[in-house]
């Protein structure tokens, strides 16, 4: 099996945000040291999806609270390194603690013990009519006993406002394309559950979102492969920046890239193959 490159939902967002954090995270793989909340994250899908291991009586909250610490430690055992984000044990208590209450909010959210997903935690992998490989990796897929498929996806932040919706959805419209390239099934919902403030954010693709999704990735890699060619991946500054990992070496702050990766340019180039012939 040959691997190569592909476009994720992700890093698709990066690119739009800021073709120079793309650039770092994507081509040049530099290293970012993991925020309290993403770990949180992190840890708080690990339980969820575990959850689902036990019998379906057994999946209560008290179950959910108890897998918190084994999931933690488990994490710790690949990456150690993680724990020195805490400087006391206090500090690490209140974030456990904050972990709890999103595992919480999920209970008043869903009952668990009345589904069975078909996939947790699944790998997506497809390719568009014009030969660009997308991925993604969805929480969990629902089926219903009609054959309705669901895709659910867990956010531990709070859920975004009117305004910015639409880039909360291009998530799921990217795993709704997706499945439907590669399994020709169209999912009936797409949901996106905020466990910060218990709302959900419910979006039903239709048809032709395929093709419209497949339109604005096949624009996104245009744009990409316009600066592979120029060796040019410029900043954007914006609200965001507050949050970003790569201040000291972005122009916009008075820094100086690195010379771009190019063997990262090498391999992004695979996520375009031969488009497929109508």
């Amino acid at each position: 099996m040959t691997k190569h490159a592909a476009l994720s939902p992700s890093r698709t967002k990066d690119f739009k945000q800021c073709p120079l954090m793309f650039r770092f995270r994507v081509i040049d793989k530099m290293p970012e040291p993991p925020s309290p909340e993403a770990l949180r994250g992190t840890l708080v899908h690990s339980v969820l999806e575990h959850l689902f291991d036990v019998e379906a009586a057994s999946r209560t909250e008290q179950t959910a609270q108890d897998l918190l610490q084994p999931r933690w430690d488990a994490h710790l055992a690949k990456n150690p390194a993680d724990s020195g984000l805490f400087d006391s044990p206090a500090a690490l208590d209140e974030w456990l603690g904050s972990a709890r209450t999103l595992i919480g909010n999920y209970f008043k959210m869903e009952n668990p013990q009345f589904l069975a997903p078909r996939a947790r935690e699944k790998f997506v992998n497809a390719t568009l009519p014009s030969g660009l490989h997308i991925r993604g990796i969805i929480d969990r897929i629902d089926v219903s006993p009609q054959g309705d498929t669901r895709v659910v996806d867990y956010k531990t932040g709070k859920s975004p406002s009117p305004r910015y919706q639409n880039g909360a959805i291009f998530q799921m419209r990217f795993y709704a394309a997706a499945l439907f390239l590669s399994t020709d099934q169209l999912p009936a919902r797409t949901q996106l559950i905020y466990l910060k403030d218990g709302r959900t954010l419910t979006y039903d693709p239709v048809p032709a979102d395929v093709d419209s999704l497949a339109l604005e990735l096949d624009a996104a890699w245009s744009a990409i492969e316009e600066r592979l060619d120029s060796g040019e991946f410029e900043p954007k500054r914006g609200p965001l920046c507050n949050w970003c990992k790569f201040q000291e070496i972005c122009p916009e702050f008075g820094g100086q890239p690195p010379q771009m990766s190019s063997k990262g340019v090498q391999t992004l180039r695979t996520a375009k193959g031969e488009a497929s012939g109508n």
